[in-house]
């Protein structure tokens, strides 16, 4: 049966009503919900608040890096420390490599541009710190519902949006419901925010709609996968910050690496690779696990233990991809709009900010009464914030990148190191680009092959092992959440043109292609395997494949990451 269908039968939804509701546990969602909360006891008010997290507890989503810029958090609680945020180990030392396949260019610390320095920052968890935050949040009276997925928009009669139906939950892999069926919930706003992180589910369909995007770059992303190590107290080295260009990357694909270790002998290290990547035959958690191979990384890590694995998609695209961040009801923020600063790697500050200039836009506009317009002081408050300026200074970063990556590496340092020493705040120059990601692929029968060594279980591992890891699970018997809008395109085309990148590009093994018993080719979805990294979602070459809201708290359940 169809969600119209299950509705037509089971109707009407139950629905609650809030002053704002909040779509997403992460930094921007919480930090929104704080600041409403903060500025409702400033003021003397009374004003409801309700945060939908798709995981089972905030935090449980959550992968980063991360090296936190403490200046939004500080803004949000200028006592963070005596609250007992977990911020513990402040960077020591930073260290930028170039990397051939067997060895590496260390740059001189006076020639690391100013993006790359991170003096005053710390190696954290962000999915502690966004834990932490859940609970500052509660303890504001913000209700928070964890393992509760916003599966659709509802919008009222003038096609404004008026909040989020939560997904049906007891609903079988057939579609029909089962015993344990309870239809969604409506909640309902006077605004609601969108907070879902990059290729938000919903934010997708807003930004559609209304248009947000109309005459801006197409959004570019990028995946990272991300791995979580406990090594020998010998080779720990607390706050230093290790960031690799160059190999296992060919000079036509963006890639890097990151590697920081933490307090507690915990290194967490990852590879990003852009996913505007040409070669089908590449696979971004291949080369991740090569690139810990190399000599510069190895050290790090050999003898310890991996704890940890996730992978999440991550916008790049910057301001001159950012969408309108406002429509009649509601607004985006954090990266369900696309804030993070691709040149400096870092997102969650600018997640913090927006949420609190959303915030403090939708205060002003529901004690003033108003309800269901546009926020227009939430993107008039940004273009006069830090966040911009710091933003705009970076607004060519991933384009130059689209020109190969030794032009890309050349126009970062003179736009991120030689421009500020000139005192220019930003470059005097623009740089546009036009197509999205998916359409970047090349016909495999152009690609070189690449084959990439067996994991050895001690250094590099499997796709599996490593879901495993990721502490994943979802019902088995509930409707597929990775949907194809042509059941034919991944066999007729994907496999035949691009040798089924799907099968590379997905960090989780979701998708294989096996035979039939006619030895004809099908595609098999894992969707059990799914950590909700939304990487094929966007570079299907096709657009074919959409990915929808599984039930609530399936997914990973990553700790410490």
């Amino acid at each position: 049966m169809t969600s119209e269908e299950l509705l037509a039968q089971f109707g009407p939804r139950e629905n609650m009503e809030y002053d704002v509701v909040v779509v997403g546990g992460g930094p921007a969602g919480l930090a929104t919900a704080i600041r409403l909360k903060q500025l409702a006891a400033e003021k003397g008010q009374e004003l409801s608040v309700v945060v939908l997290e798709k995981g089972s507890e905030p935090g449980a989503h959550i992968l980063s890096g991360a090296v936190m810029d403490p200046r939004a958090i500080t803004e949000l609680f200028p006592n963070w420390k005596e609250l007992g945020a977990p911020l513990n180990q402040p960077v020591s030392a930073d260290q930028v490599l170039f990397l051939s396949q067997d060895g590496a260019r260390d740059t001189p610390q006076w020639l690391i541009p100013e993006c790359f320095h991170n003096h005053g920052n710390y190696v954290i968890s962000l999915g502690a710190v966004t834990k932490w935050l859940g609970e500052q949040a509660e303890a504001l009276g913000v209700e928070i519902f964890p393992g509760f997925t916003a599966a659709e928009i509802v919008y009222g009669e003038d096609g404004s949006v008026r909040g989020v139906a939560t997904g049906n939950v007891g609903v079988g892999r057939d579609g029909e419901p089962h015993d344990g069926f309870q239809l969604g919930m409506e909640l309902l706003g006077k605004y609601t925010i969108f907070a879902e992180g990059a290729r938000g589910h919903l934010g997708k369909q807003l930004i559609a709609k209304f248009q947000l995007d109309a005459g801006k770059d197409p959004q570019s992303y990028a995946i990272g996968i991300k791995e979580l190590w406990e090594v020998p107290a010998g080779q720990a080295k607390p706050g230093l910050v290790v960031h690799t260009a160059g190999w296992p990357a060919d000079h036509e694909t963006y890639g890097g690496g990151f590697l920081y270790h933490l307090e507690g002998n915990k290194v967490t290290l990852g590879y990003v690779v852009g996913l505007d990547y040409k070669n089908p035959w590449l696979s971004p958690f291949e080369e991740m696990q090569r690139w810990k191979t190399h000599p510069s990384i190895r050290p790090h890590i050999e003898g310890g233990k991996r704890i940890g694995y996730g992978a999440r998609a991550i916008t790049a695209g910057g301001l001159l991809s950012l969408p309108k961040q406002v429509f009649p009801g509601g607004a985006l923020v954090g990266c369900d709009a696309g804030y993070l600063n691709a040149a400096r790697i870092k997102g969650s500050h600018a997640a913090i900010k927006t949420g609190m200039l959303a915030a403090e836009a939708a205060f002003e506009a529901v004690t003033a009464g108003r309800q269901h317009d546009e926020l227009s002081a939430y993107p008039a408050a940004f273009e006069k914030s830090w966040l911009h300026e710091e933003l705009d200074r970076s607004r060519n970063f991933k384009q130059w990148f689209k020109k190969g990556n030794t032009v890309g590496t050349l126009m970062t340092g003179i736009e991120q190191w030689l421009l500020p020493k000139l005192g220019f705040k930003s470059p005097p120059w623009t740089i546009r680009r036009e197509l999205p990601d998916h359409v970047y692929l090349r016909p495999a029968a152009e690609c070189a092959k690449i084959d990439y060594p067996k994991p050895d279980g001690k250094l590099t591992f499997d796709r599996l092992s490593s879901v495993f890891i990721s502490n994943t699970n979802h019902a088995e018997d509930q409707p597929v959440h990775l949907t194809l809008k042509d059941a034919s395109v991944p066999v007729t085309l994907n496999l035949a043109k691009f040798a089924g990148p799907e099968s590379r590009y997905c960090p989780a093994g979701v998708y294989e292609f096996v035979k039939n018993e006619d030895n004809s080719d099908r595609l098999q979805i894992n969707a059990q395997n799914c950590v909700h990294c939304k990487t094929c979602d966007i570079k299907d070459p096709t657009q074919n494949i959409v990915w929808i809201t599984p039930e609530g708290g399936g997914g990973p359940n990553y700790a410490g990451m």
